[in-house]
């Protein structure tokens, strides 16, 4: 099956504090239309329907910190009252260690709604997945990162297309394994390394020359931290950049006043 123009919008791409930058939400546009979410924190809902025609079809879950699972909450509401009639269920895609601690933080309210009669789960079709997936005719393949403890936070990759990291520390291992195909690599930076987080030396230190090329950094706090990743040599990812995967190397934002030379704003 060809699976066509590919490409990689951030509707959200900041950290869990970031209010200019929203929280990290990306889609995976196919010939210009949605057909996989990447994370849906706090923030992604609105933008979500600001940006898109219709809600997503379809999610992968990274890991289920707020800032990257809350919005399912407002997702959930819209799906069961706001929207009729109702639509088919939302796929959740995510691996079997999350189902629990999504049960745990946005699910195990007796009654969702004040009438009840009503489950968290009766608008979605949860997925778990283990080390890949087939969605919209492509298979995704699912790798464990090193975020807070083993087993509880995954990235994302289609190979030849794209290698998204999650929230992580630095997993070259990983790059070397499901991005050696000239992929483009989102990869999760902060300013300063934590046990969480890759911080901009780990990240010049551990990756070649060539992936950080073709790496875009993401999940940053503030307007100046990105200037100081770019700075470094870097690409950042902000709210409406998009990113062609394979094919032709270009991106662009969405917004039609950006006068970004780096990003320009094509006709779609």
């Amino acid at each position: 099956m060809a699976l066509g123009t590919l490409e990689l919008m951030f509707v959200g791409a900041g950290a869990g504090g970031s209010q200019a930058l929203g929280n990290a939400c990306a889609a995976l546009l196919r010939g210009g239309e949605p057909v996989l979410g990447i994370d849906y924190g706090f923030s992604a809902h609105q933008a979500w329907k600001k940006t898109f025609a219709a809600l997503p079809p379809a999610l992968f879950l990274t890991h289920a910190h707020l800032d990257h699972v809350g919005g399912l909450e407002a997702l959930f509401y819209e799906l069961a009252v706001g929207v009729q009639p109702r639509p088919a269920p939302v796929r959740l895609y995510c691996a079997p260690t999350l189902v629990g601690l999504l049960q745990q933080r946005l699910a195990a309210l007796p009654s969702m709604l004040a009438e009840g009669g009503m489950n968290f789960w009766d608008v979605f079709q949860l997925i778990p997945v283990a080390d890949s997936f087939w969605h919209a005719g492509m298979r995704f393949r699912v790798f464990p990162n090193r975020h807070h403890e083993p087993g509880q936070s995954f990235g994302l990759a289609l190979p030849g297309r794209f290698f998204y990291s999650g929230d992580t520390r630095p997993i070259p291992e990983w790059v070397n394994a499901l991005a050696s195909q000239g992929e483009s690599i989102f990869h999760d930076v902060t300013l300063v390394a934590n046990p969480s987080h890759t911080g901009l030396e780990d990240l010049l230190r551990e990756y070649s020359a060539e992936q950080l090329q073709r790496m875009v950094a993401y999940h940053l706090d503030s307007e100046e931290s990105c200037r100081a990743v770019e700075a470094a040599g870097l690409r950042v990812a902000r709210p409406g950049d998009v990113f062609a995967l394979g094919g032709a190397e270009r991106s662009y934002r969405t917004d039609p006043s950006s006068t970004d030379e780096a990003n320009p704003s094509p006709s779609r």
